[in-house]
């Protein structure tokens, strides 16, 4: 052991001597303070999350925002969110939007609602122009602009933290507010339906739970507002369980028609179910005389 342990000793002794004799030179100081900062900043980049590295202040936000207000949507809200009249001097081109909040912007563009190719009666859902960086500084411009609704949290909407007793209960809780409030214009079923002036209540079966929120928050075009007020932030997460648990129920009755309503349904039965049994009769009758006749000449 001795022996195998003299060479070793040698190797550690030889290299103790030459860091003690260059730590003294004028080169090595600024060799530590370099290979510190080397060390720190590695470090730094592998311990620091990546959403610190890439927020953004809200200063750069809005100022991103109102640079993408001002290509895309100033002509028709104008170029401080005021609104703009259309040629008549009294109907709107685009209505002003101060004071409608972050909650409007990320509905309304994240729907790809807006911004719209021309003015019309109904605003309907297309894909997105902007991403969701883009609509997150819009928000903050128009935000910024008068105090309104924010976009809500996750945990406002959604129901995967409750119980299945809970949940049970909000879906109850949340079909009696919408049967009471929401089917004259979207259907028992959510399935939408026409409106005068050439509007029209989106189907809202399928939706994403924050658009419905932010939907009911902010009450777009002819939608009136359901504001914290009026409908608290656990009522309308029961609306949307209830909506959730209609993709989960299934249709008893045979093929449901997309839920529209009896109205479809009578002509469904009107146009194919009498109409073939008249047709059917029609057709019966029809080789029926014939054979008849075929038995008299014979």
């Amino acid at each position: 052991m001795r022996l195998l342990n003299r060479p070793v000793n040698g190797w550690v002794n030889g290299w103790a001597g030459r860091l003690s004799r260059h730590r003294r030179g004028p080169v090595a100081g600024v060799v530590l303070l370099l290979l510190g900062l080397v060390l720190s900043g590695s470090l730094y980049s592998l311990l620091s999350p990546a959403q610190a590295q890439e927020q953004r202040s809200d200063e750069e936000l809005v100022a991103e925002g109102r640079e993408l207000f001002l290509v895309g949507c100033s002509f028709c809200h104008g170029q401080n969110g005021e609104g703009v009249l259309a040629n008549d001097g009294q109907s709107q081109l685009g209505p002003p939007l101060v004071g409608v909040g972050a909650a409007a912007v990320d509905f309304q563009v994240g729907t790809g609602r807006m911004p719209m190719a021309q003015p019309g009666a109904q605003a309907a859902r297309k894909p997105p122009v902007y991403t969701q960086d883009e609509i997150d500084a819009l928000a903050a411009y128009v935000a910024s602009l008068g105090p309104g609704p924010a976009v809500p949290d996750e945990s406002d909407y959604s129901v995967e933290g409750l119980s299945e007793e809970e949940r049970e209960a909000a879906i109850v809780r949340g079909g009696q507010i919408f049967l009471t409030n929401c089917t004259a214009c979207h259907n028992f079923a959510g399935s939408g339906g026409a409106m005068p002036q050439g509007g029209y209540a989106p189907k809202i079966r399928g939706v994403e739970p924050h658009y419905v929120y932010e939907a009911m928050l902010t009450g777009p075009q002819n939608m009136p507002v359901f504001s914290n007020g009026n409908l608290p932030p656990d009522a309308k997460r029961d609306v949307i369980a209830y909506l959730e648990s209609l993709e989960e129920t299934p249709e008893y009755g045979g093929f449901g028609m997309g839920g529209i309503g009896p109205v479809s349904e009578g002509m469904f039965a009107w146009v194919l179910g009498i109409g073939s049994c008249v047709g059917a009769a029609i057709w019966i009758a029809a080789h029926t005389t014939r054979s008849k006749k075929d038995k008299v000449e014979a």
